[in-house]
């Protein structure tokens, strides 16, 4: 019998991809944009990367997520958010889910989903730009629960709509919902007070509340949970500043404030922990941060606050920088125009790099390689290398328009990348 599963196994092994890896949630399985994958295609060929499918979307801007041979996608169509279920390998819809929603984008940007969903065993989880938080059957899409936070909580309506990506901890969903005092909108944003509900941690199989934490409005950056001083910390860096808790309780830990000081200013990027030391960056004034909480003591190692503008280290917009043996690398600058590929010693702030022109971009690290995706669809592969910007190929991808804001999303040697209404998958990894 024991000889009979042993050949089993070995039968397994061959019959699955050996490169297999989901990418559940947010910037993938450890939420830091960084693939286990081998085996990448590193020359590509004129033309591009083979496409295996693709499919048209209606409006929005969150990346796909992937989860046991489905794919999970969210957009808009008409006045219904939308949650779709595909094969990934093949692209075939398998179910679809839609609530109806009122939200208007008050600066002109499509009125689509900006948090990708997040799978989590048979449930998977849907935050929408109004505040609706929807979980459902992985199989079937069937509604299981659902709540909408703007009603149960009030918060005034974020620049861009609610866009956090909601974090798995346990048997809780913790979702930065950032309400506010009710009444109406003021003025200026910066008058707007919160009302302890910065971060809101559920029952992630009933939607029962478990506790609520945080004088702190939301931004687009999204939670992450991490260890610090041997301790399991959440972190969350919200619209004034970065946030420690702990995920269990909701118990405040510090509270670091960073935030340029004009009104229309968020925070998107996700904290890049590094050991014991955390990386705060944006685009709005004040730039990057690193932060030592060796001891349980907060200290600055490092800021941009007192640098002349155009001076500062690390000022990333939406993207996430990712770290690699004492190095970040991120897509620095507010605009287009100023925007530009950045590597930067995390312990001194150095720029070691920077290669101009590159437009904004998001970075996926798999194989020791860096695949870059422009807001307007250019696709390279870029050589992790400190002292030098270094491609290997690149290629503007046939029918991907602006703006491509989702971060690339590698899974089961795939590549899928997000443009305007649509999503295709291509040949990242041979089939062997």
């Amino acid at each position: 019998m024991s000889r009979f599963l042993a050949v089993f196994a070995l039968v397994l092994c061959f019959a699955l991809p050996l490169h297999a890896a989901d990418w559940p949630t947010f910037l993938g399985p450890t939420r830091d944009g960084v693939s286990t994958e081998k085996g990448i295609i590193t020359s590509w060929p004129a033309k591009g990367l083979k496409k295996v499918w693709e499919c048209e979307l209606g409006i929005g801007f969150a990346p796909p997520v992937t989860a046991d041979g489905r794919l999970f996608h969210a957009d808009r169509f008409g006045d219904n958010v939308r949650l779709t279920a595909r094969e990934a390998a093949t692209g075939k819809q398998l179910w679809k889910y839609e609530y109806p929603t009122e939200y208007k984008d008050i600066y002109g940007y499509d009125p689509g989903p900006r948090a990708c969903p997040v799978v989590d065993g048979d449930r998977v989880y849907l935050y929408g730009p109004d505040g609706v938080l929807c979980c459902l059957n992985v199989a079937t899409g069937k509604e299981v629960w659902k709540v909408d936070t703007k009603a149960k909580y009030f918060f005034h309506q974020n620049f861009f709509g609610a866009g956090s990506v909601p974090v798995i901890d346990g048997d809780l969903l913790i979702l930065p919902v950032g309400g506010s005092m009710k009444g109406p909108r003021p003025v200026d944003f910066r008058m707007v007070k919160p009302n302890g509900t910065g971060l809101v941690a559920f029952d992630k199989k009933t939607g029962a509340v478990k506790y609520a934490t945080g004088d702190e409005l939301a931004s687009y950056s999204s939670p992450v949970i991490t260890t610090l001083n041997g301790k399991k910390t959440g972190l969350y860096f919200g619209r004034g500043g970065l946030m420690g808790f702990d995920p269990q309780t909701g118990k405040s830990e510090f509270y670091y404030p960073w935030r340029a000081r004009n009104e229309e200013s968020v925070n998107a990027s996700n904290p890049v922990v590094v050991g014991d030391k955390v990386l705060l960056t944006e685009c709005y004034g004040v730039g990057g941060a690193l932060l030592d909480l060796k001891g349980g003591k907060l200290k600055e190692v490092w800021t941009d606050k007192e640098k002349d503008a155009g001076d500062q280290s690390l000022m990333c917009h939406w993207n996430t920088p990712i770290h690699v043996n004492g190095f970040v690398y991120g897509s620095s600058g507010r605009h287009t125009e100023d925007s530009d590929l950045r590597c930067v010693e995390l312990a001194t702030g150095d720029v070691k790099w920077r290669q101009r022109r590159t437009k904004r971009c998001s970075l996926t690290l798999v194989d020791g390689h860096f695949v870059s995706l422009s807001e307007y669809g250019d696709l390279a592969l870029i050589k992790v290398n400190a002292t030098k910007y270094e491609e290997v190929s690149k290629y503007e991808v046939p029918g991907l328009e602006y703006p491509c804001w989702a971060a690339p999303v590698v899974s089961n040697g795939l590549l899928y990348v997000r443009g305007k209404e649509k999503l295709l998958a291509l040949e990242l990894i041979p089939v062997k």
